[in-house]
């Protein structure tokens, strides 16, 4: 949530830093500003709304070559977004401008402090507060005002700091909040994430917590908060930049859902051996924690949760474990009974959502083992576990997960076979799950090119306020994530539910003006889904079923179908994955909304 960027050294274009902003706009935002230092003074501009009001906005100014700028996207937390509390924000003087992702806890008690002694508030932001800190204790350096400020904070913070008397320098702090920096030729950059920086660098440094940075065009000096200089290595991210642009697609989601026989293919490399086995190198060293694990906790939030939900599903189908998936929100507050003998999988594709990492880190001061499972080499997530997968996805810009979920479920596949196999025995109906998995992007190309018949029934659907999902076992988690596309893009109220439970009071809802969207796979519970479809029917609700190709039961009893080939039926979350996403994305574009920029929704949250 809230998207940073800066940038400073040899002098530069304008409209590049407004270019590298916009990289940022699937974070999700209401307001966006900007702050560069010309002649010796600061130049704000700011506006409520979209990117291209402030490009509007600021016309031939953005032909202007600058030495140093930061910019901003807000969603605003505290204030309502308008103009006035959209970021960057300023001091008394007028020279300083900050930009700030995160939470300040304590600011109330810290404006009133900065009140008594004269300063003057215009915003209602916590942000401001930061701005005043750093005005009353800068002298000559810049880094140390900036040190000394963020000592008084509470909360999390990514902050970016201009001061128009140091036009060679940008400082930056974290604690809590996502913040990366990186050298391009004669530039230094930072941003919030890795994206927009892609065009200058593929060499990056991510902040840790308690970390303060100064950049002066290609040189970085990082130190901690006690003012000891810390000594970090780049990372080298693969990520091109092309993976971050549309491609000829008219939206992101689309583009990202056809990469996915690509994302499967790049999640399985170099993890099924010659003979069929599974091979995790970066968990070698937590092996001996996977072989004595008595519990399996999974902690995530979102389409991360309904990955966890299968993973649940499919381990304890052939192992002797236990597996708790929790929402990450809940399970930071629950009275959770975690020790050494305890394994935690953390599901989170950018690595720096809240809540998950709070619940990391619960879970490892109380002893577990943390397992990460991550699409962002270096985020925060993959820093505080104890191993992580990677899920090599590339990078997604859509907020709606869809080439990140099909490569959880991939690796998660993988690593319920391979803890397995750790505990007890590899199991001989792995060896033809391993064979079909290894399939799957051909399996994917297949669907994706249904697209257009998707779309056909999408356009008959596109009308209705409201559908229910429903599946049985592992078609709930299928259930959850369907319903869950249909309403984040589409705003159609759609829920989900154990198809089991539509008897216990869902049933009463359904109409003819309440479709239903049944997961069907040709499964073992096929039989006693048919006769949740069959209950639909008698109240009159209209039904789509997802089920197995050919199967003529299940086209019986719906009005329409879809349908995906016959598989394992341990892998049809896998392979329904593309077809529930393309039918929310084609019913969102056809309603004329932009399923990449959802309202109230941002990619990556990284505030509680």
């Amino acid at each position: 949530m809230c998207g940073i960027i800066g940038m400073v050294g040899e002098k530069y274009r304008l409209e590049a830093l407004i270019d590298g902003l916009k990289k940022l706009e699937y974070r999700g935002y209401d307001s966006a500003g900007v702050a560069y230092v010309e002649n010796g003074s600061l130049v704000l501009r700011k506006v409520r709304g979209r990117i291209n009001q402030l490009i509007e906005s600021m016309g031939e100014e953005l032909k202007k070559n600058i030495r140093v700028g930061i910019a901003h996207t807000r969603w605003a937390t505290h204030g309502e977004p308008n103009e006035i509390n959209a970021h960057p924000q300023t001091d008394c003087t007028g020279k300083l401008a900050v930009v700030h992702n995160g939470i300040i806890e304590n600011y109330r008690e810290l404006r009133e402090e900065l009140l008594s002694r004269g300063h003057v508030f215009v915003s209602e932001t916590d942000t401001e507060v930061i701005s005043h800190l750093v005005e009353e204790n800068f002298e000559e350096d810049l880094l140390e005002a900036v040190r000394a400020a963020v000592r008084s904070l509470d909360g999390a913070y990514a902050i970016a700091v201009s001061h128009a008397e140091r036009p060679e320098e940008l400082v930056v702090a974290r604690k809590g909040s996502p913040l990366v920096v990186g050298k391009g030729q004669g530039l230094g950059l930072l941003a919030s994430d890795i994206t927009p920086m892609l065009s200058y660098t593929r060499d990056v440094i991510f902040l840790s917590d308690g970390e303060i940075a100064r950049i002066r065009g290609s040189n970085i000096e990082i130190y901690d908060l006690e003012g000891n200089r810390v000594e970090k290595k780049a990372l080298h991210v693969d990520w091109d930049e092309t993976d971050a642009k549309k491609s000829g697609y008219k939206h992101f989601m689309l583009k990202e859902i056809m990469e996915e026989p690509e994302a499967v293919r790049r999640s399985l490399t170099n993890r099924i051996t010659s003979n069929r086995r599974v091979v995790f190198e970066e968990l070698e060293l937590v092996a001996p924690a996977i072989a004595s694990a008595r519990k399996v906790m999974v902690v995530a939030c979102g389409t991360s949760y309904h990955a966890g939900l299968v993973f649940k599903y499919f381990l304890e189908r052939f192992s002797d474990l236990d597996v708790e998936v929790d929402v990450a929100s809940e399970f930071r507050y629950r009275d959770i009974h975690v020790d050494k003998n305890t394994l935690v999988i953390a599901i989170s594709q950018s690595g720096e959502t809240a809540d998950t990492l709070q619940g990391v880190r619960l879970a490892k001061r109380k002893g577990g083992t943390v397992i990460a499972v991550c699409n962002v080499v270096g985020s925060t997530l993959t820093r505080e576990s104890d191993a992580t997968i990677l899920m090599m996805a590339g990078p997604e810009i859509g907020v709606a997960a869809t080439k990140t979920y099909v490569s959880q479920l991939v690796v998660l596949y993988l690593l319920a076979m391979y803890m397995t196999a750790k505990k007890s025995v590899w199991r001989e109906e792995f060896d033809e799950i391993l064979y079909q998995l290894a399939h799957i992007p051909e399996v994917f190309e297949g669907l994706l090119s249904r697209s257009e018949e998707i779309c056909k029934l999408a356009k008959k659907y596109q009308n209705y306020h409201h559908f229910m999902y429903i599946g049985r076992g592992l078609g709930v988690p299928t259930a959850m994530e369907g319903a869950l596309k249909l309403k984040e893009i589409s705003y159609i109220n759609a829920t989900a539910y154990q198809a089991g439970e539509l008897k216990h009071g869902p049933i009463a809802l359904l109409d003819e003006k309440f479709p239903v969207f049944a997961i069907a796979p040709r499964d073992r519970l096929f039989q006693k889904m048919k006769s949740n479809i069959m209950e639909s029917v008698a109240r009159g609700a209209p039904i789509i079923s997802l089920g197995t190709e050919g199967d003529r039961e299940l086209l019986e009893v719906s009005h329409d179908t879809l349908w995906v080939p016959k598989i394992d039926e341990n892998l049809y979350p896998l392979v329904m994955a593309p077809v529930i996403q393309l039918f929310a994305y084609h019913v969102s574009d056809l309603r004329g909304l932009d399923p990449d920029k959802p309202r109230n929704l941002a990619k990556s949250v990284t505030v509680e």
